[in-house]
């Protein structure tokens, strides 16, 4: 996880203009945000969980006569088994009970393709009285073609008090088709969000709108000197008039404001969900006061809502017997967490990483693979505080079990495992776009095995890479040298890396589609009984100019 800059309690006070203020003249409003939730309908290492959320929000709603509850995309997709093995109608149902009123559609929204989308729009707007919970919408300005793909989906909602009536907008991630299968967002294609945003807001005020929120699915990336970078950065600085700017996609906390415009982003998988309390003048929608604060909600610290509980439990009972026997162990913990530290392994080698790249290199019989650090998704065994809600045994000394429900939340997409013969070229087209983001983490950033490689992160992109060479029979980074230019290789990588995920380069009608990875994974565990991985040094970051390498951790 990147270094959380976030203070967890802003307070904007209310100087001269609120003490001039006559009783009935103010609006008090909360609004709760869960960033970035992916499904995770149980907890992870104790925190979060949708049972456990909702008694938090319940709590948090309690105390206010005012809420407004939003997610801003990415609430489906890349989920666990629990929700994912069912088409995630188990996350869209624990959303309605959970509060959820409205949402965004981030690039996760549209993993499965528009059908699946088309019934999760459904069923969060269902007004039917069998289905628990109470109908949540779905908002995005920033698609073109949207309504001829989809329907239910309106570019803002208002929500209205007297005197006060508080737009808000939804707003996609402008590089949402690259990090989708091709074809899984119909026409549609996202324009400019910020001009979008401003012509949105534009539309709400002539309905009469004076307080805008924008759910933004765009995060903070990286900091320089301190300083939050990215989209979600970026936006804030291309827009004017919010109120409030939310963020999402990139797993970082952070608050601040920008353009006098407050701008926060909570942690992803529901691990924080913040509360922002305003008092708002009426009439004109200014802020006299907010309090912004992160929380984090401890499954240990409340009783978990029942009626959640016992939605969730019919779907349980089907997947344990499936998803809990061991397919494998390990004599070390195997994070998500690269060598660097980065909670989402995507600036440095991982050790799952190279278990992930290993395990379709060798299934596959090719010299060499990649995998996208993007379609890792959770630690690989099991977790060390056990919960009675996922798919694990309780934890033991090592070695550390990886059952097959685990290794299914590790890969959620249903991704296919495929192979491709590469110049030396289109290999080296490959690590060039797997190290373009670099400093900042991104899902494109590779795991490899049987190569290792070294680039130059001050470089311009695209010519980074400064050489490539074969592991050794040990592993170790002492092989031949890989020539980059011309000759022919062997690569297993994903189909959505295949197909140009990503912004990788595009090899349809090339590749060969083997099986699932997840039971590839599986399978190569399974076959290799108890791993023991270590880090070998496949990537190498130096560096010829100001911009610093990541730094691994001791």
């Amino acid at each position: 996880m990147l270094v959380l800059l976030a203070i967890a309690a802003l307070i904007i006070p209310a100087g001269a203009l609120a003490a001039r203020a006559t009783p009935g003249s103010t609006l008090d409003l909360q609004i709760l945000d869960v960033s970035d939730w992916h499904g995770q309908v149980d907890p992870i290492n104790g925190t979060g969980g949708a049972a456990v959320l909702k008694t938090y929000l319940d709590a948090a709603r309690a105390g206010s006569i005012n809420n407004i509850t939003l997610t801003a995309g990415d609430d489906v997709g890349a989920t666990p088994p629990l929700s994912n093995y069912f088409e995630d109608v188990p996350a869209i149902l624990a959303e309605r009970m959970m509060g959820i009123q409205f949402g965004g559609l981030g690039n996760h929204n549209f993993d499965s393709g528009l059908g699946r989308l088309q019934d999760q729009i459904d069923l969060a707007g269902s007004t039917d009285p069998s289905v628990p919970g109470t109908p949540f919408q779905y908002l995005s300005a920033n698609l073109s073609n949207r309504d001829a793909n989809i329907h239910g989906v309106a570019d803002y909602a208002i929500v209205k008090y007297k005197g006060v009536k508080v737009a808000i907008i939804g707003i996609t991630n402008e590089e949402a088709p690259s990090l989708n299968f091709p074809g899984s967002m119909g026409t549609m294609v996202p324009t400019d969000s910020v001009a979008a945003a401003m012509a949105a807001k534009a539309a709400a005020t002539v309905e009469g709108a004076n307080f805008f929120v924008a759910i933004t699915h765009k995060g903070v990336t990286n900091f320089v000197a301190g300083q939050p970078q990215g989209e979600l950065i970026d936006f804030a600085n291309g827009v004017s008039g919010f109120h409030l700017i939310v963020g999402d996609h990139t797993d970082v906390q952070w608050s601040g404001t920008i353009n006098n415009q407050f701008v926060f982003e909570n942690r992803s998988k529901g691990v924080s969900f913040s509360k922002t309390k305003l008092t708002i003048q009426r009439g004109n929608g200014k802020i006299l006061s907010l309090t912004h604060t992160f929380v984090t909600p401890t499954a240990s610290a409340v009783v978990p809502n029942a009626a959640i509980a016992a939605m969730l439990q019919p779907y349980r009972d089907l997947l344990t017997p499936i998803f809990s026997g061991t397919v494998g162990t390990s004599t070390v913990y195997i994070p998500r967490k690269d060598s660097c530290g980065q909670s989402g392994g995507r600036t440095c080698e991982s050790l799952i990483g190279d278990v992930i790249a290993d395990a379709m290199r060798i299934r596959y019989g090719t010299e060499f693979a990649i995998a996208n650090s993007g379609g890792i998704r959770a630690d690989l065994t099991c977790p060390l505080i056990d919960s009675a809600t996922d798919f694990c045994p309780a934890y033991t000394p090592t070695p550390y079990p990886i059952t097959r429900g685990q290794v299914n939340t590790v890969l959620p997409f249903g991704n296919q495992g495929v192979t491709v013969r590469l110049s030396g070229a289109e290999l080296k087209s490959m690590l060039e776009n797997a190290v373009s983001s670099m400093p900042a983490a991104n899902g494109k950033y590779a795991q490899v095995s049987g190569l290792c490689f070294t680039y130059d992160i001050h470089a311009t992109v695209g010519a980074r890479v400064t050489g490539a060479v074969r592991q050794a029979g040990d592993g170790s980074c002492t092989g031949a040298a890989i020539d980059l230019v011309g000759g022919s290789y062997t690569v297993a990588t994903n189909d959505f890396v295949a197909a140009g995920g990503d912004g990788y380069p595009i090899f349809a009608g090339r590749y060969a589609t083997l099986g699932l990875l997840d039971q590839d994974v599986s399978d190569y565990l399974t076959s290799a009984g108890t791993i023991s991985p270590v880090l070998q040094g496949r990537i190498v970051c130096t560096s010829s100019g100001a911009t610093a390498c990541p730094v691994p951790l001791p």
